[in-house]
């Protein structure tokens, strides 16, 4: 294996020194955790962030692709904040936050397929299996917490890639995602799964010595064996976690004042409310990487009904989630990232739909360090294509890992004979949007 990366070294020792004063410099000005408010299904950029009045003063007539009309926007923009970002009524919570956040809009992806476009924004591959992001931060970064996971993944997509998105692929096994939850379903009641003990503590840690001996007999024959030494990593993790884990997922007794504040009580913005709730405490308790996901935004009908409905959804809980940050004092040294696979298109699909569009969508990020109240990139006047400011998903995983601490080209992994990393052969920085 061969760890020629420089990153932050935590206060609990984890990690790896760097080689130059530059590195070091770079990594104790970086955030520490990330929260990605993951939207599968693709939100629609002109609808929400993107504001486009020549796509609204041309609807009805003939789009881009052959056959369609263009659909303009039905819900007003306005402007918000010092930083004066155009903002959408269906985000009426967090548009109070605007000086908060850093919008890309000038986002592009390769493949307009939900499976391989979700694959390629989670482990920079549509093909290949390969580490997701999740992984390569706890791989690059370690633990903060020897008690809990490096990497919490909230009901996660059971399709689009499955478990390949959360999953560490070649790096060892524990680096991968514990999953919480289950897709379509409320995160309410959810547990990690086999973390209650069947035995007594004192039998429990007998019968794990006994099989740690075995593990590690095993690689002491193999002399090198990153899943072996993942799967010892893991067993003593999941031993330790239920010392922690069981207290840190229980929400029941959070003062009113805070399930208020993140909508838990509201039946439109609980779950997801829960959600944003339990990544907070799972950030502040150690863990590095914890990835929300929510579904439902892949709106080819029933935009007018649908899009309202899921961004209330999100919207409370969001501004929740980066007022408590900002009041801990967590958001300087925590990324907020929301965004989805692909974009939308300007032209309508059926009546009241929207088609995907891989040539310009929009995502936007909070706190860690980037550019607060900035707005990057451009669309063209109907919102179909970057014109300005553009941000291939290579470069969002660069930039991402660049806020970390963390060098893109030299976090590697040595494997089938050659070094992996997670931007392949390419990816910038896009350094405009680092604060």
């Amino acid at each position: 294996m061969n760890r020629r990366h420089f990153l932050q070294t935590s206060s609990l020792g984890f990690g790896w020194l760097g080689f130059s004063a530059l590195a070091a410099q770079a990594a104790k000005k970086s955030t520490k955790r990330v929260i990605f408010l993951c939207m599968q299904g693709a939100p629609s950029h002109v609808d929400t962030f993107d504001y486009k009045p020549k796509l609204n003063a041309d609807t009805g007539k003939p789009g881009a692709r052959q056959g369609t009309q263009l659909l303009g926007s039905r819900w007003k923009f306005a402007q918000h904040g010092r930083s004066g970002h155009w903002m959408s009524e269906l985000f009426p919570q967090l548009a109070t936050c605007a000086d908060d956040l850093c919008i890309l809009r000038g986002m592009q992806t390769d493949i307009p397929a939900h499976p391989q476009a979700y694959l390629q924004m989670h482990t920079g591959s549509s093909q290949f299996v390969r580490p997701s992001l999740g992984a390569w931060t706890h791989y690059g970064l370690g633990s903060m917490n020897e008690n809990l996971p490096g990497f919490v993944t909230i009901t996660p997509a059971s399709g689009f890639g499955g478990a390949q998105n959360y999953g560490s692929a070649f790096l060892p096994a524990h680096h991968q995602g514990t999953r919480i939850g289950t897709a379509k379903r409320p995160i309410a009641g959810a547990e990690v799964p086999n973390l209650k003990p069947k035995l007594s503590q004192e039998e429990q840690r007998a019968e794990l010595d006994l099989i740690q001996t075995f593990n590690r007999s095993k690689l002491e024959q193999e002399s090198y064996d990153p899943q072996v030494e993942g799967l010892i990593k893991t067993y003593e993790l999941g031993y330790r976690m239920q010392s922690e884990m069981p207290a840190l997922m229980d929400l029941e007794r959070e003062p009113p004042a805070m399930r208020a504040l993140y909508g838990i009580d509201e039946e439109v913005t609980g779950d997801f409310g829960r959600k944003c709730l339990l990544a907070r405490r799972m950030i502040e308790a150690g863990v590095r990487f914890v990835e929300i996901n929510h579904g439902d935004w892949d709106h080819h009908r029933d935009l007018g009904s649908a899009l309202p409905a899921t961004c209330a959804s999100v919207d409370k809980p969001m501004r929740g989630l980066i007022t408590d940050l900002k009041s801990r004092g967590l958001l300087d040294d925590t990324l907020v990232i929301w965004g989805g696979e692909f974009g939308r298109t300007p032209h309508a699909e059926g009546s009241d739909g929207r088609d995907h569009n891989v040539k310009a969508f929009t995502t936007w990020m909070a706190g860690g360090g980037v550019k607060a109240g900035h707005a990057h990139g451009e669309t063209d006047d109907y919102g179909y294509e970057a014109i300005s400011g553009k941000v291939p998903i290579v470069d969002w995983h660069a930039t991402i890992l660049h806020l970390l601490g963390l060098d893109h080209e030299t976090l590697t992994y040595r494997h089938a004979g050659r070094d992996f990393r997670l931007t392949e052969v390419s990816g910038t920085v896009v350094k405009e949007i680092v604060g």
